[in-house]
């Protein structure tokens, strides 16, 4: 089976994803607004997870592999999910969870989906750039 994607979502697929992503993000940041965590924090790991796209520079496939494992909901969700299981100081966990649902969700909206290991703009939301008209 070959990695490379003969199509992505498209049509209302495609935008009911997006949909839900730009939902995701809003309710990350209307919790994290209510849970009064700092505004700091927020603004100093929102980006975060894009600096996974350094590992491109060793190919595409470890650049998916990368960028794959900081934009999946997986990781926000354990560590949400471990934040009670910590003593109290671990508290700042799930304000740290919601930016980083925060940054998928905007992710999403935007358009950037998962990565394929074919290249950073092959996507399970469909091809972006250059590479959409390939698809078209």
């Amino acid at each position: 089976m070959s990695d490379y994607p003969t199509t992505g979502a498209t049509g209302g697929v495609r935008a009911l994803l997006r949909l839900e992503g730009l939902m995701l993000f809003t309710a990350a940041l209307l919790i994290y607004a209510h849970s009064g965590a700092s505004w700091r924090l927020f603004f100093a790991l929102i980006l975060v997870p894009d600096l996974t796209f350094i590992a491109f520079i060793f190919g595409p496939r470890i650049g998916a592999i990368a960028y794959n494992a900081m934009h999946s909901t997986a990781g926000p969700i354990a560590l949400a999910l471990a934040s009670p299981l910590l003593p109290e100081s671990a508290t700042p966990l799930v304000a740290i969870a919601l930016i980083w649902f925060a940054h998928i969700g905007f992710d999403r909206a935007l358009g950037y989906g998962l990565k394929y290991a074919t290249g950073f703009s092959d996507t399970h939301l469909g091809a972006m750039g250059k590479s959409r008209k390939q698809f078209a």
